[in-house]
């Protein structure tokens, strides 16, 4: 059993990467791999663990893209987080974050909520902020009762405080990880469009645009989802991969490993996932 979508307090999350190696043994998965947004910036502390642990540690990092004027995530799988044309595209996405950020902090004080950048990065433990920071800071304030109400009513895509980043292109996205040397992965697409998206086509163009594979198994996922993803997979020739998308505190009905509960995510994935690098032709 393996899980390939975790997060630290590196992005979202609330584990420090080294908690996160040390309890992926703890879960019974043989390899786990971080992907924190935007960033690679936990990687180093994570492997660092390697020696200490029997879990296999991967490199990866998870990118936002826009498509069908929606926010879709893509992870990078297997990335080299040394790779210093990488690098700087991610530093360069934390940039157009830090711009979205100082945006909606304009726009929720526009709103008539008194909330600081200091509010909000007093909820982070790294300077990356996201909108889980945003949510705590709210409720930190007593603005709001409970973080989660600041996604229902304010920072969804399309709420009353909702501010737009600039978002890679799929194509860009799975460019950029590919040329990192890794494998591009449509994350949790039955998130989409709230579910119900009908994939068969838009799967295609995704691949058709560079991505390589699809997170055909989920921590959120019913069975009949699972299912849905994985016959897609094949018909589209895509490699699969699956994760419990682990958030520690901020999801705390998501456990490493295990998602809600049922996740089992087979180890063969994995093998699948790396011949698929191998098999690309040399440039």
């Amino acid at each position: 059993m393996i899980d390939l979508h975790a997060h630290s307090l590196f992005s979202d999350g609330t584990d420090t990467p080294e908690a996160l190696a040390r309890m992926a043994d703890a879960a019974g998965v043989s390899a786990l791999a971080l992907t924190d947004h935007d960033t690679v910036d936990g990687i180093p502390a994570f492997l660092a663990q390697q020696p200490f642990v029997k879990a296999r540690l991967i490199v990866g990092t998870e990118l936002s893209c826009r498509f069908l004027d929606q926010s879709l995530h893509v992870l990078g799988l297997l990335v080299d987080h040394t790779n210093p044309v990488f690098l700087a595209r991610l530093a360069d996405l934390r940039l157009r974050r830090d711009d979205r950020n100082r945006r909606l902090v304009a726009k929720l004080q526009a709103l008539g909520f008194p909330i600081a950048m200091e509010d909000v990065q007093a909820q982070a433990n790294s300077p990356l902020l996201s909108r889980v920071h945003f949510a705590k800071a709210l409720a930190a304030k007593g603005i709001i009762k409970h973080p989660q109400q600041a996604f229902e009513s304010l920072l969804n895509d399309g709420g009353r405080a909702w501010v737009p980043r600039e978002e890679l292109e799929p194509s860009e996205a799975a460019l950029w990880i590919r040329e990192a040397g890794g494998v591009p992965v449509v994350a949790h697409p039955g998130r989409f469009g709230g579910g119900s998206f009908v994939w068969d086509k838009a799967m295609k163009d995704l691949r058709d645009q560079g991505m390589e594979g699809l997170e055909a198994y989920y921590g959120d996922y019913a069975a009949a989802q699972q299912r849905s993803f994985t016959a897609l997979a094949a018909k589209l020739g895509m490699a699969m991969s699956g994760g419990s998308d682990y958030h520690g505190r901020n999801k705390p009905a998501i456990r490493l490993g295990r998602g809600r509960g049922s996740l089992h995510v087979p180890d063969a994935l994995l093998e699948g996932l790396e011949a698929r690098r191998r098999e690309r032709p040399a440039h």
